[in-house]
């Protein structure tokens, strides 16, 4: 049995390049910044913040999604598969790529308001409506 799982939670470094297939299905690449904060050792060593850059590749509709809602700066939770992939660069020089392959994605920075609100409305409470068969009373011993 073997595993090829990674987790990120770091920050958009740019905006999604997203192009279409022939076929129609859309492929998104951006990278995506996670760091390790800055620290000081026992014996006073100070160890700079690290920030580790990964390439996402998103597919289909994770990568519409992007398109539409994913932005430079915004903080992103991702899961997805490392791949690594070989070119020919002009010179003839053997180059490698990796690559997280995103099977999911949560964006984590809140939605920014609309510019003509001026203040938050107050939400209403969402009341159930009772099912046809609910007599009102729960299954639950709670």
């Amino acid at each position: 049995m073997s595993v090829n799982k990674v987790i990120l939670l770091g920050n958009v470094g740019r905006d999604p390049e997203v192009r279409y297939l022939d076929t129609g299905v859309a492929v998104a690449t951006f990278p995506l910044a996670t760091s390790d904060r800055a620290y000081t050792l026992s014996n006073g060593t100070q160890v700079p913040e690290r920030t580790e850059w990964h390439n996402l590749v998103l597919w289909r509709g994770l990568a519409e999604t992007a398109e539409k809602y994913v932005h430079k700066g915004d903080k992103l939770y991702v899961e997805g598969k490392i791949r690594t992939r070989s070119y020919d660069d002009q010179t003839g020089a053997k180059r490698y790529v990796t690559e997280i392959f995103v099977d999911n994605m949560e964006m984590l920075t809140p939605k920014a308001a609309p510019a003509q609100q001026a203040a938050p409305q107050p939400q209403q409470p969402v009341q159930r409506q009772p099912a046809a068969s609910d007599n009102g009373t729960d299954d639950l011993p709670f």
